[in-house]
């Protein structure tokens, strides 16, 4: 049974817990230009929101997606927390939303019967939504009702005998590489070290073997009565991937996408006060106390769910689409016409959206996407068993909605700052952060040289965002200014001036970073962002890993690798607030959204391995997979996200 269940994606490199959220009902937008207005007197009214929940909630940490993290903070942030965050985040925009909608999304059943697969599963048989889009007379906001049946071919296994308590004693599920599936039972309690035995406490393993690398392994825990299933993820040396439970319905239910191939072991037991988990997971009498008793059914998923309801829609280049799902759909993927897909999610990530951001969120998942060019796009949703109801809403980039001949300002801030860092999810302190000019001696440089630095940066930074994305950008009213502390007036609290603070350290910000934005925000809808670039471990002796000191040697031109990579940075930030997720920092495409954990490929260090020399290279906004970080799937255009941000007003 799956009664209130909920989704958690998590990585080898991080723990991920999201609590079931409400679901949420879409605005209308009819009114593209009367859309636009709600969301500024609306962002307040949320930002006043979250700070009461956060400081009620003893003070999260800063959401890691919207970071650029320094090589101590990588496995050490809390992104339990910051997941935990993002979800209140999520609801919370989803109740706003509720209360100020213009309409109801107009209705679109599923033309599958219920309880039957194989009709509307692929892209090429797709049901197509007609009407659906941001032109006159388009619906903008469909809401989908659906049912995913389940997979009549999925075979049965015997419940494992005790004791199964362990890793060495786990159940071979048998299922050992991608598309396959199995399901079987257990019980907690029947144990020689159950609540009848030694009072250790009573674990089922269950074991997968194999599961290739970035393929979703999907777990069923469905639970009856009064027994609340717990589940843990152990590798093969018993390290802990994972903890899930969700009291509300003793059910567990989740993705997981596993970075590296090998076996993994899920264990299954009981929440209780006195329940501990094994001090050994190779030890089944290693626990600590029993906790709640009793069956379970255990359904593991390499395939994706079984069904899968596909949907097809038109949309224009620039057209920001976002979508959430509830109920039974647990997992979300946007592709193109060629199937290809552009982001697959199992989890709500709308809390990291801009408070002024229209697009949906709430539910088990969302995704979201800015389409580079026109043309047939799918929706598909996916990974459960019985009905639900999926919000997908298109819109017009924030800046194209607004007064004719408006363009967005980006401020390069070099001379210090004062910032509310409650924006990034740490608290609701005034910082204030230290200029550009305190850092210059930490890479061998005087104030005589400040100039010269800032006008590398400026450098940098207009030919990542005002150069390339008009010349490689698809769109045609492409317009930005970049604005910096030294040559322009201070604008920022304007309308249409977003931000990037240079300077600080993490000892005055309170945030463990290297470079952090205040949102994820596709269509760039929060129109006065805020991002911080801090300095003190750029600034840093070699051989700190996050140093730019570090890439120096004898034959660098320093300043112009200085330049060029606070440039890179500053712009990584921007990306974030202009809508861009992290990329894979892993491969070989350098991308400017790459997380970090390679810093030299983002900073365009070449082969030589030394910056400042002829082997540099220009890393750009290009396309290239989601972080393994970050549990989403897929390839990311960034080059296309962030042109489409910047847009000269046209309303």
């Amino acid at each position: 049974m799956r009664t209130g269940a909920h989704r958690l994606a998590g990585t080898l490199a991080v723990t991920l817990l999201t609590a079931a959220l409400s679901v949420a009902v879409p605005p209308a937008h009819a009114d593209q230009a009367r859309a636009h207005q709600q969301p500024d007197r609306i962002a307040q009214q949320i930002t006043d929101g979250l700070r009461a929940a956060r400081n009620s909630a003893g003070g999260p940490t800063f959401d890691p997606s919207l970071a650029l993290l320094s090589a101590e903070a990588r496995g050490k942030v809390n992104f339990l927390q910051a997941d935990v965050d993002r979800g209140a985040r999520g609801k919370l925009r989803a109740e706003q939303r509720n209360t100020t909608r213009l309409a109801a999304a107009t209705p679109y059943a599923e033309k599958e019967a219920a309880g039957t697969l194989g009709t509307n599963d692929t892209e090429p048989t797709a049901e197509r939504i007609a009407g659906f889009g941001t032109g006159t007379h388009q619906n903008s906001a469909v809401g989908i009702t659906g049912d995913l049946a389940d997979d009549p071919n999925i075979p049965t296994l015997p419940a494992g005998s005790e004791d199964n308590g362990s890793i060495p004693l786990a159940v071979d599920t048998g299922v050992s590489g991608a598309r396959q599936a199995v399901r079987t039972t257990g019980v907690i309690g029947d144990g020689p070290h159950g609540s009848a035995g030694d009072g250790h406490g009573d674990f089922g393993f269950h074991k997968v073997s194999g599961v290739p690398a970035g393929v979703l392994l999907g777990i069923d825990v469905g639970t009856q009565g009064d027994f609340n299933a717990i589940a843990r993820l152990h590798d093969a040396n018993g390290g802990t991937l994972f903890r899930a439970d969700d009291p509300s319905s003793g059910n567990v239910s989740l993705d997981l996408s596993l970075p590296t191939t090998g076996d993994y072991y899920l264990m299954v037991s009981g929440s209780g006060p006195n329940l501990g988990p094994p001090a050994d997971p190779k030890d089944s009498g290693s626990g600590a106390g029993v906790g709640s008793e009793g069956a379970y059914s255990l359904k593991l998923s390499t395939q994706q769910g079984g069904d899968q309801d596909v949907y097809g829609v038109y949309l224009k280049a620039g057209d920001v689409v976002g979508a959430t799902v509830t109920g039974s759909g647990h997992h979300l993927s946007l592709y193109d016409a060629a199937g290809t897909e552009l982001m697959g999610s199992t989890r709500d990530a709308s809390g990291s959206y801009a408070p002024a951001s229209p697009l949906p969120g709430g539910g088990n998942a969302t995704v979201d996407l800015v389409a580079p060019r026109a043309g047939r796009h799918f929706l598909a949703v996916s990974n459960g068993v019985g009905a639900y109801h999926a919000e997908l809403e298109a819109y017009r980039p924030g800046t194209e909605v607004e007064k004719k001949g408006t363009v967005q300002a980006l401020f390069l801030d070099f001379d210090g700052a004062r910032v509310n860092i409650s924006i990034f999810g740490s608290g609701g302190a005034q910082r204030d952060l230290s200029p550009l000019s305190s850092f210059l001696p930490g890479w061998g440089l005087t104030t005589a040289d400040e100039n010269k630095v800032i006008d590398a940066v400026v450098t940098s930074v207009k030919e990542n965002i005002a150069t390339d994305l008009a010349k490689k950008g698809s769109n045609p009213h492409f317009a930005v200014r970049v604005l910096n502390s030294r040559d322009d007036p201070d604008p920022f609290g304007r309308p249409d001036v977003s931000r990037v603070v240079v300077g600080g350290t993490i000892a005055e910000s309170g945030i463990p970073t290297i470079g952090i934005s205040s949102s994820i925000d596709p269509g760039n809808y929060g129109h006065e962002d805020t991002a911080l670039v801090l300095l003190d471990l750029l600034s840093a002796a070699a051989p700190n890993p996050d140093s730019l000191n570090t890439c120096l040697g004898a034959q660098s031109d320093k300043i112009g690798f200085i330049g060029r990579a606070l440039g890179n940075i500053i712009t990584h930030e921007i990306g974030h607030y202009s809508g861009n997720w992290h990329t894979n920092q892993y491969d070989d495409t350098a991308n400017l959204m790459d997380q970090g954990g390679d810093p030299a490929q983002m900073l365009g260090v070449g082969t030589d391995g030394i910056g400042g020399t002829a082997a540099d290279v220009d890393v750009d906004f290009t396309t290239d997979t989601y972080t393994p970080q970050e549990p989403f799937t897929g390839y990311e255009d960034t080059l296309g996200t962030t042109a489409w941000a910047y847009s000269r007003g046209l309303g």
